[in-house]
């Protein structure tokens, strides 16, 4: 069986995921399980609405579980060996758009951590990757399906 790929983590990432599943195995399955204790109290299961939910939230919960089991059994937290005066992985960067002339601003992440939602990039990101090791004022270059596009690192900090 081939060794499963390591999971690259901020120390941030690696403790939400913690608290996660913490709160998962000790809070999440007891509310579940009095769900569905008091679903069957209710009577007949085959036509019983709050049963079906209860035990299809108890399956949602359980593969949270494992999938979070998962990530944390092959996670290698990142270790910045940088001297500040470059973009790395947990730095928050402000880039701007050559040519859209807009700013936007994200954290870069491990892929695991990645929600572009929340302004988190991956480092595995066209965009992450060709920021990587760029110094403030630098202006980088991302293949995109539009062709190329360029970013001037307006500024970042390691948080």
């Amino acid at each position: 069986m081939a060794e499963a790929k390591k999971q690259l983590l901020t120390s941030e990432g690696l403790k939400k995921l913690e608290d996660e599943l913490h709160d998962l195995k000790v809070n999440r399955r007891k509310e579940v399980a009095q769900k569905i204790k008091e679903a069957r109290e209710l009577g007949d299961l085959s036509e019983n609405a709050e049963y079906d939910a209860a035990k299809d939230e108890q399956r949602d919960i359980e593969s949270r579980i494992e999938q979070i089991e998962k990530i944390l059994k092959n996670a290698e937290v990142y270790e910045d060996e940088s001297d500040g005066t470059v973009i790395s992985m947990g730095c928050t960067v402000k880039v701007k758009d050559m040519e859209l002339k807009e700013e936007m601003e994200f954290k870069i992440v491990g892929s695991t951590e990645a929600n572009s939602l929340e302004g988190m990039i991956s480092n595995e990101s066209p965009l992450g990757m060709a920021l990587m090791g760029a110094k403030k004022g630098a202006t980088v270059k991302v293949e995109a399906p539009v062709g190329v596009i360029k970013y001037k690192v307006v500024d970042f900090e390691k948080k």
